[in-house]
């Protein structure tokens, strides 16, 4: 046989390999999910899953480039031919949008009996779980600490605070309520009084994070795992839970949410999968790993950094009411980055 067929007979095998290895065979029960939760978090929850089920589980995992949107954009360009059969959502206000868009299908889980209302959809198209709070992160040596999102905009704190650029992840969630609490006129304002107070943008909130951690700025809002994760490598940071008192708005809870996708190829593999996600086991795991998830379900010990959800002044929002405002304030958003 010459070379040139012995490489082709490697190439064709090597294939053979490689589809046998992401195509499960005959028989075996399949579920397709798009993730936007950290993969090295969710994935273990998964490998769990097939473990326990024998239900081969495909993921499609979004990059930190193109976290929380990704997966949903992803979602809503294969509307008329569904691939998934659930997206894990690392956030409900995207969720929600494949809602308002039909392109999820309610399912009321079992497993998530116990979980607030307040952190699901009444009809269930998505049931939020596993949650982190935007709170402030602050270096150590502040004194006073800020106390309020509105310490943005207090002079006393022009040029020292920073934010997660709000096109992206969780700050886009946490403008997009604020405004959907406060109405447009508070949060345009609001906006402005960035600008007026020197704040700075940082690619995420991780790197906001770790620029309060080295003394760069005094303080930022960012996700709770953003803090935890500072605080477990000793750096000298604590968190604050912004708006605790009676007349403030509190703070914005952030739950992954598990969604059914309407259409789906394998739709009661998919509703196994969601059962799972939203069960007290799941909440346990993702609270005790480095995601430092905060419980929704009542009775599981939260990370020890972090408060138990009933012991938190949480804001109030309709994450509907979010959804549709995240996608309305779009121009404002991009007008005060300055793309």
């Amino acid at each position: 046989m010459k070379y040139a067929s012995w490489i082709a007979l490697v190439l064709v095998v090597a294939a053979s390999i490689a589809l046998w290895h992401f195509y499960p065979s005959a028989g075996t029960q399949t579920v397709v999910v798009y993730v936007s939760h950290d993969q090295v978090f969710s994935e273990p929850i998964l490998k769990d899953f097939e473990k326990d089920t024998g239900i081969k589980v495909l993921a499609v995992y979004d990059t930190e480039e193109t976290k929380s949107t990704g997966a949903m954009n992803r979602l809503i360009a294969e509307k008329s031919n569904p691939q998934a059969d659930v997206y894990w959502a690392n956030e409900p206000v995207r969720a929600e949008v494949l809602r308002q868009q039909h392109i999820s299908a309610p399912y009321v889980s079992p497993s998530a009996a116990g979980i607030p209302d307040t952190f699901r959809d009444p009809d269930g198209y998505w049931t939020g779980f596993a949650a982190r709070a935007r709170l402030l992160i602050v270096h150590t040596g502040v004194d006073p600490r800020p106390t309020s999102v509105l310490s943005y905009t207090d002079p006393n704190w022009r040029g020292k605070a920073v934010i997660a650029n709000p096109l992206f992840g969780t700050t886009t969630d946490q403008i997009a309520a604020l405004f959907s609490v406060w109405g447009d006129d508070r949060g345009n304002s609001f906006m402005r009084g960035l600008h007026a107070n020197d704040v700075k943008i940082s690619p995420s909130n991780g790197d906001s994070a770790d620029l309060v951690a080295r003394g760069e700025f005094a303080f930022s809002l960012v996700d709770s795992d953003d803090a935890v994760n500072r605080m477990k490598q000793h750096q000298p940071v604590d968190l604050v839970y912004p708006d605790q008192a009676a007349d403030e708005v509190g703070c914005l809870i952030v739950p992954n949410a598990a969604v059914l996708i309407a259409g789906a190829p394998h739709p009661e593999a998919g509703k196994k999968l969601l059962d799972y996600l939203l069960s007290n086991d799941t909440e346990r795991k993702l609270a005790l790993s480095d995601a430092a998830q905060i419980p929704l379900h009542p009775g599981i010990t939260p990370p020890p950094q972090l408060k138990p959800i009933e012991s938190i002044k949480v804001m109030k929002v309709n994450y509907a009411d979010v959804a549709a405002k995240l996608q309305a304030i779009q121009p404002v958003l991009k007008a005060w980055v300055g793309s």
